[in-house]
C-alpha cells in the first residue's frame, strides 16, 4: 500500500511555538515537503509531510511537542477545472470516509498532489487505483 506517514504536531497557541517546531526540523536537516495548519482556541495542528518522518517525530517529541503519525495518501490530480471534483465524485460514489485533505503543487503544471486522510486507506487506494488515480509512494516525494 502506498501510504505516507504524516506528522500531526499539536502546537500551543503562543507566540514563537510554530517557529520553534520548524527550527527543530531545520537544524536537523529535515525537509518539509508540504504542510497544513489548522487552529483551535488552545492549539494549532500542524500537519506535515517531511523527509524522514520517524526522525522528525522523535525530534519534535524530544522538544516537548505532542506528535502523532497518521497514514495518508498523496494522489496526483489533474490541475484543471473540475480535476478535484472528478476525484471527489469517485470517493463519494464509493462512500469512502474522507476525514480531511489538503494540496500542494507538483513540479509539473498539469497536476497537483492532493493529500487525503481516509478512515480506510487500503480501500481508498484500491478504489482510486481502479479509477486510474494511483497514490504515490513515499519514495516518490523524496
Amino acid at each position: 500500500m502506498n501510504v505516507i506517514q504524516q506528522l500531526s504536531v499539536f502546537i500551543p497557541n503562543e507566540s514563537g511555538n510554530l517557529n520553534r517546531a520548524c527550527q527543530v526540523l531545520g537544524k536537523n536537516h529535515i525537509n518539509i515537503i508540504t504542510l497544513s495548519l489548522a487552529d483551535t482556541q488552545e492549539y494549532g495542528i500542524l500537519r506535515l509531510l517531511v523527509h524522514d518522518a520517524e526522525t522528525a517525530r522523535k525530534l519534535l517529541a524530544e522538544a516537548g511537542f505532542m506528535v502523532k503519525t497518521t497514514p495518508v495518501l498523496a494522489v496526483p490530480v489533474p490541475h484543471q477545472p473540475g480535476g478535484l471534483a472528478g476525484v471527489l465524485e469517485i470517493l463519494s460514489a464509493n462512500k469512502l470516509d474522507l476525514l480531511y485533505m489538503y494540496a500542494f503543487p507538483e513540479g509539473k503544471l498539469d497536476r497537483a498532489l492532493m493529500v487525503f486522510r481516509f478512515g480506510d486507506p487500503a480501500r481508498a487506494q484500491a478504489v482510486l487505483e481502479s479509477a486510474g488515480f494511483a497514490p504515490l509512494a513515499e519514495t516518490d516525494l523524496l
